[in-house]
């Protein structure tokens, strides 16, 4: 299956969804260096894990003016072309791992900014969201009278509802990122590394045209538990529960997040393996039975599955959480031990959610992760990954 997508307009769809939410948020002229923003707001993209290290690339988005990208020194070829640019100017170093001189540069590019500002808004009524940079450029700013805001919550809001052909390039990451995993799952056996294997993911996730892959979160053994180990040179045994998280930013930059839980070798699983197993599986069943467009985060918190009491204190933080091109807002927590609950918000059409369930056992140090993501719809809920769970891991709860 190949993916056909006219990515022009998959790029000016995204950034009319930006100027939408900029206007209902009040905000006018928006600044980023992250790079995944830069990308969404735009279809630039330059290296991206390089440029996440600091800001030294930028897009400024205006609703009513310009959309400008400040490109790396001879990189600004890379995006001649994209319809969403007005313009494509030199960018300013203005981080020390760019330059020594990051503080004269906050100066240049502050005034550079606000003569912008100035052309669009008017010299008295400039007003800017940004994020992710140095203070001292902030300062810059500010002492030049532009009022400034976060932008980091207009693009979050932004990001969280996809539009058609944002979808349809996520149906088919997922359907990539599922086939590196199913490399990744021949690989494990007795007396291979986490490592080894986990490279067998990394290795077929860039080769079927992927970007990179944010976690290592590859474990096996008592290593399943706690929960979040990285991948190791720890020696995979025969009988060991393995964990794995995808976590991976796939084709065009669109994330796909599942999980999970295999068993390595030809031993049995025990009957403690076959029972977190299951709670975890009934666990992430049961909660995303309850995804529906319209209901609040606090109803589906207080609907969500019962964990039984000697596994609570080791479940994972979120009951669910957005996804796009990255792990995005919502992070839909769990109801406080005390029953309260203070995250507002509910469930839209046209989100994509990630369900977590892992359910961890402190007396064998054994755990078990399970994870897939969810397309809502109107009426209904789309399961985007369907990765085959562990037949040899299926048993009955314990109670």
């Amino acid at each position: 299956m190949q993916l056909v997508v006219d990515t022009n307009k998959l790029y000016l769809q995204r950034q009319a969804r930006l100027t939408d939410t900029m206007r209902a948020m009040g905000v006018s002229a928006i600044l980023t260096p992250d790079p995944i923003n830069i990308l969404y707001a735009t279809g630039s993209r330059n290296m991206t894990v390089w440029s996440l290290m600091g800001p030294s690339r930028f897009v400024l988005h205006c609703v009513d003016g310009p959309t400008i990208l400040f490109e790396f020194n001879l990189g600004e070829h890379l995006s001649e072309g994209l319809p969403t640019l007005t313009e494509i100017r030199t960018s300013t170093g203005i981080t020390a791992k760019k330059t020594p001189h990051f503080r004269v540069n906050n100066e240049k590019f502050a005034d550079e900014i606000v003569e912008i500002l100035k052309a669009v808004q008017g010299q008295s009524n400039m007003q800017l969201a940004v994020e992710l940079v140095d203070f001292t450029f902030t300062d810059a700013l500010r002492q030049r009278g532009v009022t400034l805001s976060e932008a980091t919550s207009v693009f979050q809001t932004s990001r969280m509802i996809k539009q058609p052909l944002e979808l349809d390039v996520m149906r088919y990451a997922a359907s990539q990122v599922q086939l590196a995993a199913s490399s990744l799952e021949e690989a494990i056996r007795p007396g291979r590394t986490e490592n080894e294997v986990w490279a067998e993911f990394h290795k077929g996730l860039i080769a079927r045209n992927g970007e990179f892959v944010s976690t290592r979160l590859f474990q096996s053994g008592v290593r399943t538990f706690p929960y979040f180990q990285e991948s190791s040179d720890a020696v995979m045994q025969a009988g060991d529960l393995v964990c794995f998280d995808t976590d991976a930013i796939g084709v065009m930059n669109y994330a796909v997040d599942f999980s999970r839980t295999f068993l390595c070798g030809e031993t049995p699983a025990t009957d403690t393996q076959r029972n977190i197993y299951q709670i975890a599986l009934e666990q992430l069943e049961h909660n995303a039975s309850n995804i529906k467009a319209g209901r609040s985060f606090e109803d589906f918190a207080r609907l969500a599955y019962d964990v039984p009491a000697r596994h609570r204190d080791y479940g994972y933080y979120v009951l669910a959480h957005g996804l796009g091109m990255a792990g995005e807002h919502p992070n839909v927590p769990r109801v406080d031990a005390d029953g309260s609950f203070d995250f507002p918000g509910e469930i839209q059409e046209n989100m994509v959610l990630c369900i977590e369930s892992y359910i961890g056992d402190p007396e064998t140090h054994q755990g078990v992760k399970l994870e897939d993501q969810f397309l809502v719809h109107a009426n209904s809920v789309e399961r985007l990954t369907t990765y085959p769970m562990c037949s040899a891991l299926r048993g009955v709860a314990a109670l």
